[in-house]
């Protein structure tokens, strides 16, 4: 019987090393016991992620979506049971007060570098963090960015909340649908050199080698200009941009001024008379849940390449 107590114990003890779930999280590795179930989601791209895995059931509310964008009806639909605890960035009393075990941001994302709310400062109370791949580069040197990023962010949510074959699944269909679509894309010899316009007038907050854009861009067949500014979302110089004139401008919409007023900036511009997008008035609009890491990344590839080819 002894022998058998022993045994026992020590199949229990290793059922629950193999129970964990260990994910990288940028320079950490986060691991889980359970599956969280008091998550909260900064953004509105990030939350979107939550949602597409299902797992509002696991979430007690969002934060930083209302206080610089508007939720659709999709969005709203998805997250109508769910309080926004936040506006803006979210305080660590917003998190604690919440109750949550669990919060999905990024670096830029919800949380600053050196800021009140980091991995370090809710480990004390329990809270547990993933951060955004794209983010990453905020903190340390990351491999440029590409699709994958995405996939994996949606795969190590998967992992975490035990949902995997899900996740799997949701990756494999947006992989299937864009090598279908990129199959058949009919591009130019050479690709298009492509501005990405987030916002500001005097200097242009951009997307940089390791922002999401990039790599929506390289995938319907353009290039972005600013693929060698080793930065993810940044200020860059208007001299830049017109030095190096890009055929097309994708303009990020969200915020107080809307895409058209963006473009109105540039058309009516006499320093951008010369580019060569502006010249053949060549915009292409995404929405902020577009260019940024999410579920709408797939539609965003099929949106620039129509705006590119006419695809």
């Amino acid at each position: 019987m002894k022998t058998s107590a022993l045994a026992l114990g020590l199949f229990i003890i290793a059922g629950s090393a193999l129970a964990e779930t260990t994910v990288q999280s940028c320079d950490r590795e986060v691991s889980f016991d359970t599956p969280p179930k008091a998550a909260i989601s900064n953004d509105v791209n990030l939350t979107e992620m939550m949602l597409v895995l299902d797992l509002a059931d696991h979430m007690v509310g969002y934060t930083g979506i209302s206080g610089w964008k508007t939720l659709d009806k999709e969005m709203r639909h998805g997250i109508d049971a769910l309080p926004e605890l936040s506006a803006k960035y979210p305080s660590k009393e917003v998190l604690v007060g919440a109750d949550a075990d669990f919060f999905f941001a990024g670096w830029n994302y919800g949380m600053k570098v050196g800021g009140e709310v980091t991995p370090e400062t809710l480990a004390p109370f329990d809270i547990k963090v993933y951060e955004l791949t794209e983010s990453c580069i905020h903190i340390g040197e990351k491999a440029k960015v590409s699709m994958d990023d995405m996939y994996n962010d949606l795969m190590n949510l998967g992992k975490i909340f035990a949902v995997e074959d899900k996740a799997a699944e949701l990756i494999d269909g947006y992989k299937a649908e864009l090598a279908d679509f990129t199959a058949s894309l009919n591009t130019g010899a050479d690709p298009l050199r492509v501005f990405v316009y987030d916002s500001g007038e005097d200097t242009p907050f951009t997307a940089g080698r390791y922002a999401m854009p990039t790599a929506l861009i390289e995938t319907a067949g353009g290039k972005n200009i600013m693929d060698d500014f080793e930065k993810s979302w940044a200020t860059a110089t208007w001299e830049e941009v017109v030095e190096r004139n890009p055929e097309v401008v994708v303009i990020v919409n969200y915020g107080n001024v809307t895409a058209e007023e963006k473009r109105a900036f540039m058309m009516n511009n006499p320093a951008f008379a010369d580019i060569d997008a502006v010249k053949n008035d060549r915009f292409v609009v995404l929405e902020y849940v577009e260019a940024t890491p999410g579920p709408r990344n797939i539609k965003a590839v099929q949106k620039l390449a129509q705006g590119f080819w006419g695809e």
